[in-house]
């Protein structure tokens, strides 16, 4: 059973930085998608960002777009998340999730098959 594994989570400073890694317990990520999703206290999950591990190409939503960073390493079959200029409002859980390539809507949290425990990160004023 492939399991996703979150670390990196934390408190951090607004303006500051903070990277997010998501390990897979077997070598799936070579001709997957991962994504990165993140939930805010009453609010509904949200797509971060995604990337195409055969490709490369990546994907961001525009609230973070400029700020965050999604990169693969294949050989720890780990994706990471790099956040930078975090703002209070980036506060929330953040989840990765996975599933195979073939042309599917990145954004939509409905098509992944894979997903990680979730990570807190809390940014202070």
């Amino acid at each position: 059973q492939v399991q996703l594994v979150e670390s990196g989570g934390g408190l951090v400073q607004a303006g500051g930085s903070q990277r997010l890694s998501c390990a897979a317990s077997a070598r799936i990520f070579s001709n997957y998608v991962t994504g990165w999703f993140r939930q805010a206290p009453g609010k509904e999950r949200e797509f971060v960002a995604a990337i195409r591990w055969s490709s490369g190409t990546t994907y961001y939503a525009d609230s973070v777009k400029g700020r965050f960073t999604t990169s693969r390493d294949s050989a720890k079959n780990t994706v990471y998340l790099q956040m930078n200029s975090l703002k209070p409002e980036d506060t929330a859980v953040y989840y990765c999730a996975a599933r195979r390539d073939g042309g599917f809507s990145y954004a939509n949290e409905g098509q992944y098959d894979y997903w990680g425990q979730g990570t807190q990160v809390t940014v202070s004023s």
